[in-house]
């Protein structure tokens, strides 16, 4: 498999996306795209892309990192303030017309380039797309960060028992996590036990684990700047009836998922699809969030799987999360979440934890 990222791909579609929108320039300010369109990866910076220019703005902290990882851009060094410089360089570059990523930029951000940048037309444009399918490079890097996740998901069974805190299950994730490999964690780790499992983002707490408790773990590694995405429940001690069956429902709407996740079908249709199951299933009401979303250098990124999605087509090497859960307040929830590869036919799940109820 190709270990080298596609940045000539990926600039190809850029002047693409200039032509497309009819700009003079594109200021590229999110640092996941910064990091996509020019392989440098600090913060504080900013790229300016135009049909014979590639700028890349940072300051003196990164002077020499960006020019060992943007080898397809000029690195321009600033040492008066971030926008000062673009304006600047917009300026020397006679742009008339900007596409810049409105969905980021804060409102005095650009009230200072309307006030600097006099004649100057902006326009917004959606950039984050251009990233929803993976080159074969990017795979590997997820496909290791989840074998990293689900190494640690292993390792830290042993230690989730009674009496033991949520946060200390989650702190001997993070660290396995770290020692296998992984840059960072993915995402603030969530282990939500007994009640709490009903908190679809509930981050760990001072609360022990009880006997009968489910314990809802979601988390993630990082590996080369891309990121997993995993959730597992287990329980401690003897499910009782009402949890296997809660349980058993949730897996085989998280299995069905892996049969409908495939190209050519909708966000909306795979998200809706998914969803009737546990509604046949008695539990639709308690599905409160979308089916997934995808996942790289972002945890949440584009195409999204739900009622609301934008997605109108999934396609090959795409990468999504299949992760249907259900939350009954003050009883408890389940949530089975795997990162998976689209693919022509039914989707490749990358995280490979057992999925059958642990019983602990």
């Amino acid at each position: 498999m190709n270990t080298e990222f596609d940045y000539a791909g990926r600039l190809a579609n850029l002047r693409d996306k200039l032509n497309a929108e009819e700009v003079d320039a594109l200021l590229i300010t999110k640092v996941a795209n910064v990091t996509y369109f020019s392989g440098f990866r600090g913060d504080s910076s900013a790229l300016l892309v135009g049909k014979n220019f590639r700028r890349l703005i940072t300051d003196g902290r990164y002077t020499e990192q960006a020019v060992a990882q943007s080898k397809n851009f000029t690195i321009v060094e600033q040492t008066d303030g971030l926008y000062k410089k673009i304006v600047e360089e917009l300026k020397l570059l006679g742009c008339r017309r900007v596409g810049i990523e409105g969905l980021v930029m804060t409102v005095a951000q650009h009230s200072y380039l309307q006030k600097e940048l006099v004649g100057v037309e902006f326009k917004s444009v959606e950039l984050d797309t251009l990233r929803q399918v993976k080159d074969s490079a990017e795979i590997a890097q997820i496909r290791e960060a989840c074998r990293i996740a689900d190494t640690a998901f292993e390792k830290v069974l042993p230690i989730i028992k009674p009496n033991v805190r949520e946060v200390d299950v989650a702190a001997e994730l993070e660290y396995y996590m770290r020692r296998l490999g992984s840059e960072k964690v993915a995402f603030t780790t969530i282990v939500a036990s007994g009640w709490r499992s009903s908190l679809p983002h509930g981050s760990a707490t001072d609360k022990k684990i009880c006997a009968g408790d489910f314990v809802t773990l979601d988390f993630g590694a990082t590996a080369g700047g891309y990121r997993s995405d995993i959730t597992r429940t287990v329980c401690v001690g003897k499910a009782s009836a009402e949890q296997r069956q809660i349980y058993d429902a949730v897996l085989d709407a998280q299995l069905h998922g892996l049969e409908v996740i495939t190209a050519g079908k909708s966000g909306v249709e795979v998200d809706s699809a998914v969803r009737e199951r546990l509604t046949i299933a008695g539990y639709g009401k308690f599905f409160v969030h979308g089916l997934g979303h995808g996942v790289g250098l972002e945890i949440h990124e584009e195409p999204r799987l739900s009622k609301l999605s934008k997605c109108e087509r999934l396609l090959p090497n795409m990468i999504v999360t299949d992760e249907p859960g259900v939350y009954i307040a003050n009883f408890g929830g389940v949530r089975i979440e795997d990162t998976v590869l689209v693919t022509s036919g039914k989707a490749e799940p990358l995280t490979l934890s057992p999925k059958n109820l642990i019983e602990l």
